[in-house]
């Protein structure tokens, strides 16, 4: 049987639903004290479906939103306007909210690497930080039932890049090819939540939480260098209860 030492604190929820609730009042403590300690906060976002719902209910919340910057964890190579974009996906979700600033990574730009420079060009200047690498106050992330988190999929080259803040990952068979930030900056958040929900999460978990195991075989292990909290929020089915 394998060890297994969650890095971080767990929450579990009885099933999504209620995950998605107890994340939107997590995220929006999390906000709050921010925007009391520095004036403003600054949230970074993951796409796909598990975060949908805890977006829609944070944004009912009492945050006070013309102090929030938004962005992205990552997207796909597609036009804002696609059924596939995580900017699209988030927007709909968080609705007509009168954010401090909105920053969309492009994944239509014909190229992506000049993209990425230039997100990460926004950051620097959005999302300063005591020293060079910008320090977001939260990352929402999740991990897919292959392991990946954020856009850093299992044996590509960005998944041991720690030093680029913001990459390109190019395509792969069926998987269109993104933009994700980096582990200099995702391991420097102040505070991370990883949401897995429903029972093809719970194989991932297992590796990720396994005292052994490489980053490129399993990149949501690299949570375990995260200098911020960090925080798992997991339903039953996902950890292997029902």
């Amino acid at each position: 049987m394998t060890t297994q030492v969650v890095p971080g604190k767990l929450v579990a929820v009885r099933d999504a639903a209620s995950g998605a609730q107890e994340a939107a009042k997590l995220f929006a403590g999390v906000l709050k004290k921010a925007i009391e300690s520095r004036g403003v906060a600054t949230m970074a976002v993951s796409g796909g479906g598990t975060p949908i719902p805890a977006y829609r209910a944070l944004a009912a919340s009492d945050v006070p939103w013309d102090k929030v910057k938004l962005f992205w964890v990552d997207e796909r190579a597609v036009p804002e306007s696609h059924e596939r974009s995580n900017a699209r996906a988030a927007k709909e979700a968080f609705g007509p909210l009168p954010f401090a600033g909105v920053f969309v990574m492009d994944g239509a730009a014909a190229d992506l690497d000049a993209s990425a420079k230039a997100y990460a060009e926004t950051l620097a200047k959005e999302v300063p930080g005591p020293g060079k690498t910008p320090v977001l106050d939260l990352v929402i992330l999740g991990v897919g039932d292959d392991g990946h988190t954020a856009s850093l999929f299992p044996g590509d080259p960005a998944v041991a890049d720690t030093t680029s803040s913001v990459l390109a990952v190019k395509a792969k068979g069926d998987r269109e090819a993104r933009l994700t930030l980096g582990r200099a900056v995702l391991s420097e958040a102040r505070t991370s939540f990883v949401l897995a929900f429903g029972k093809g999460k719970n194989a991932p978990l297992e590796q990720a939480w396994a005292l052994g195991g490489d980053v490129s075989e399993c990149p949501a292990r690299i949570t375990r260098g995260f200098k911020g909290s960090l925080t798992w929020l997991v339903d039953r089915a996902a950890g292997g209860i029902a």
